[in-house]
């Protein structure tokens, strides 16, 4: 599987998101890269503060964008079980390049209205890429969600009016348990002490993008 993780909109929790699937997967006995394909780095900076902070990642990562992003992907896709690149916050050649490679597109969405218009950018890419690729999966998710109220219903529903994505039935309510396990190099299923709120949600979430397909 090669899963990207991007949206054209910055600070939508992608990064988060990116770097607890790939424990995770890992952590499940697969044989993964994280792919850091974003210019700030911070897949790249996770994973360093987890080899320091545990001795090891448990799984690879590296940097590529652009069009080495492309290439390089393609050439490592039969080298490990999962591949996961991180990747957006806007529209770059990093993000085109990994809409060509990938098999889904897990977009996160804070349901703000300005979150759920970028999407149209976003649509407008993952068309232009089925072109080359036209496998691609694009599938959002609800990320930040609020614990309650009516904001998530209603963002649910414009996202679900957007062409050529699929809306995944399970949403991340936005918890302290995420902020504080990745500023200990650690995902929230191994975080202590636990929330299984936040561990039932990303197990739902693998289950919607890494095995329903």
């Amino acid at each position: 599987m090669i899963l990207a993780v991007g949206n054209t909109k910055g600070g939508v929790g992608k990064t988060t998101l990116a770097v607890n699937l790939a424990v995770a997967l890992a952590l499940a006995g697969r044989d993964l890269l994280l792919v850091d394909g974003d210019e700030q780095g911070t897949a790249l900076t996770f994973t360093q503060l987890r080899a320091e902070r545990l001795g090891q990642a448990g799984y690879t990562a590296v940097a590529l964008t652009g069009a080495a992003l492309r290439s390089q992907v393609r050439q490592l896709a039969t080298k490990y079980d999962d591949i996961i690149i991180d990747v957006g916050g806007r529209d770059t050649g990093s993000l085109r390049a990994a809409l060509t490679v990938a098999d889904t597109l897990l977009v996160p969405v804070q349901p703000r209205s300005f979150d759920v218009w970028a999407l149209d950018q976003v649509s407008a890419l993952v068309a232009e890429a089925r072109e080359i690729n036209e496998g691609l999966r694009a599938v959002a998710v609800l990320n930040g969600a609020d614990a309650q109220g009516a904001d998530n219903e209603a963002a649910l529903e414009m996202i679900g009016d957007i062409d050529g994505i699929e809306v995944l039935p399970t949403s991340i309510v936005r918890r302290k348990a995420f902020p504080n396990a990745a500023a200990e190099g650690r995902a929230v299923i191994e975080q202590s002490p636990r929330d299984p709120k936040a561990i039932d949600e990303l197990t739902a979430l693998i289950g919607a993008v890494c095995i329903s397909r």
